[in-house]
């Protein structure tokens, strides 16, 4: 059964909740974002932790979840006000991610998949040149795409990769829209794309090419293509090490008629917010934060023999748990003061300090947790690998993190090195 969650905004009286990751008055929050991130701890905490091992177990998409993000309103947690939502922000997305990751990690890692829909084609596109007839059309169409999220529950999705060097912004998507009278038609192909035959609408990043033209990064088109639209399938199995629920399996495009009103951005738009908003590129990493938390939270409960179902066995007296654990709560505090940064200070037109912190702040997520999770088992013992306790799903997920496109551990390390070096148009010529 599940339980039922408050939908106002504000912490619940039904369960015990845990504290925040970030404290409101520490982190000078505002009681509206509190709020909503509360929301996300409280439904994370009292319905998908006791789910999570089930999806991941099984490999299935958590579909019950998200009937609950549209039943406390956390689907629409970036649409605008106006259009019935939340109206949250960015740093307020990513601090309920977190959240959610902190219960179920792939379940907060698909929400992103979808929130990103409404972020981009929200907040982040209302921060970008637009005149004003182009920026007329885009409220007009996401009014149509926002009134599908907040009234039926409508998941969108984000298929990004395709196996080469496009999802990292190296070259133009391979997947591409031939214009035609009244919309495209798209052909191609993504894999690991997250919600997979669950998501309603399909956020695909493609190439609009005319016919003569070369590929071009500058032409890429962001369409929501309906998942039951002709000439779409979903192929593959989907068996990996974690990050079991997110079901990311291969979708294939086959001469898909698109109309023009599916448009998530105007034409050159999404290449104006790569070039200009790169934080756009850093919201995997709540859901990592979450894991990080999550790894800490385990290993104080299980010292303390405070995990249910256990038998209450306390382990805390021994001086290299107690230096173990001091070890854990400084790489946490680390990792959350440099993530807090920089999804504060997501805008357009960051500076160059700031896109090297963002760059940071995504490595040290994504493999930080890792090393969080790795010392928990190492500090806990054998039992902490049975799967009936929750810390040998979160070493598997936040194993994944630091392999995500566009911003992998590699490319994060890559790019600061060469930007903290070169400025731009430098060369050894």
């Amino acid at each position: 059964m599940t339980m039922q969650v408050s939908k106002t905004i504000g912490a619940s009286d039904k369960v015990a909740l845990d504290a925040p990751i970030f404290d409101p008055v520490a982190f000078r929050l505002s009681d509206e974002q509190a709020g909503i991130i509360a929301r996300a701890r409280e439904i994370g905490q009292s319905v998908f932790a006791d789910r999570a091992a089930t999806y991941d177990r099984e490999a299935i998409f958590p579909s019950e979840n998200y009937r609950d993000l549209h039943r406390v309103g956390l689907l629409g947690i970036a649409v605008p006000k106006k259009h019935g939502g939340l109206g949250a922000n960015y740093q307020t997305y990513a601090l309920a991610a977190a959240e959610i990751g902190r219960y179920c990690g792939a379940t907060a890692l698909t929400w992103n998949m979808h929130v990103c829909s409404t972020l981009w084609s929200g907040p982040l596109a209302d921060d970008l040149d637009m005149d004003a007839e182009t920026r007329a059309e885009h409220e007009q169409r996401r009014a149509v795409h926002y009134k599908r999220i907040v009234e039926d529950g409508a998941i969108y999705s984000q298929p990004f990769s395709e196996g080469g060097a496009a999802a990292a912004g190296g070259v133009a998507f391979g997947t591409e829209a031939r214009p035609i009278e009244g919309g495209w038609i798209v052909n191609g192909k993504k894999i690991f794309a997250s919600l997979s035959g669950h998501a309603d609408y399909y956020g695909v990043l493609c190439t609009e090419i005319e016919e003569g033209e070369k590929a071009s990064r500058r032409n890429t088109l962001y369409l929501a293509i309906p998942a039951k639209s002709e000439g779409v399938s979903v192929v593959g199995d989907w068996d990996p090490l974690g990050m079991r629920g997110t079901v990311s399996r291969t979708l294939l495009f086959k001469d898909v008629f698109v109309p023009a009103d599916s448009a998530l951005m105007p034409r050159g738009v999404y290449f104006q917010a790569a070039m200009r908003w790169p934080h756009m590129f850093l919201t995997l990493s709540p859901t990592y934060m979450g894991l990080a938390q999550a790894a800490y939270d385990f290993t104080v409960r299980y010292l303390r023999g405070e995990v249910p179902g256990m038998p209450p066995v306390k382990r805390r007296m021994y001086p290299t748990k107690q230096i173990a654990v001091a070890q854990m709560q400084i790489k946490l505090e680390q990792i959350k003061a440099i993530w807090f940064q920089a999804v504060t200070e997501a805008h357009a037109n960051p500076s160059k300090e700031q896109v090297l912190r963002a760059y940071a702040a995504q490595y040290s997520v994504m493999e930080g947790a890792n090393e969080l999770a790795a010392l928990a088992i190492r500090t806990c013992g054998g039992q902490a690998m049975l799967r009936s306790l929750p810390l040998e799903r979160i070493y598997r997920d936040s194993r994944c993190g630091s392999l995500m496109l566009p911003w992998t551990a590699e490319l994060c390390l890559d790019r600061i090195g060469r930007e903290a070096l070169y400025e731009a148009g430098e060369t050894d010529d």
